[in-house]
């Protein structure tokens, strides 16, 4: 059984949109000020271990536009060969070795699971992460937390109130204030 790792980074007030400088957010690009090496190796080897990513429509479409033009370092060749499931009834054409995820998502997301091979992560998609939080389908959060409140934006937390509990298997705390807090599903 693959490992479902939904990986994110969020802010003390719970926000998980516009970390790396994207338009969509007044205060975009919120993490940069926090990276130190331990982090990047973390990121490094989190996306190394993984066999392929599973992502929501518009965080494909932000990464499909960002990553095929980086070649030549570790990081960006695993993310440009590494292969994607994209959940979208919309796009009807992938590229960026994508594939799409459509009709029952339950179903599409179980079979990915139970397949051979790696982790399958999740890197941003909200929406995405709300619904497979929701359906019990995540194995492992992996949640890179900046000590800054951006005032609002996308969380991957519903607001319907359902209690979700974890079990906290491993706390990083980096130089720089950010702490890397990893999650199972409590028993």
């Amino acid at each position: 059984m693959r490992t479902l790792i939904v990986t994110e980074f969020i802010s003390l007030d719970g926000v998980v949109e516009a970390p790396g400088g994207e338009s969509t957010h007044p205060n975009a690009g919120w993490t940069m000020a926090y990276g130190v090496p331990e982090s990047y190796a973390f990121k490094l080897k989190e996306t190394m271990d993984a066999q392929s990513m599973l992502l929501g429509r518009i965080t494909y479409e932000g990464f499909a536009a960002a990553w095929p033009g980086r070649k030549g370092d570790p990081f960006a060749d695993k993310m440009n060969s590494m292969p994607k499931h994209v959940v979208t009834n919309t796009l009807t054409e992938l590229e960026w070795n994508a594939t799409p995820l459509r009709g029952d998502i339950i179903a599409g997301i179980t079979e990915l699971k139970q397949g051979d091979g790696g982790p399958i992560l999740v890197h941003g998609s909200a929406t995405l992460v709300r619904f497979l939080l929701a359906e019990h389908l995540v194995d492992e959060l992996h949640l890179m937390v900046f000590p800054v409140a951006i005032g609002g934006g996308l969380r991957m937390f519903s607001d319907d109130r359902k209690k979700l509990e974890f079990e906290l298997t491993d706390l990083v705390r980096y130089a720089s204030g950010a702490t890397l807090q990893i999650y199972r599903p409590a028993s």
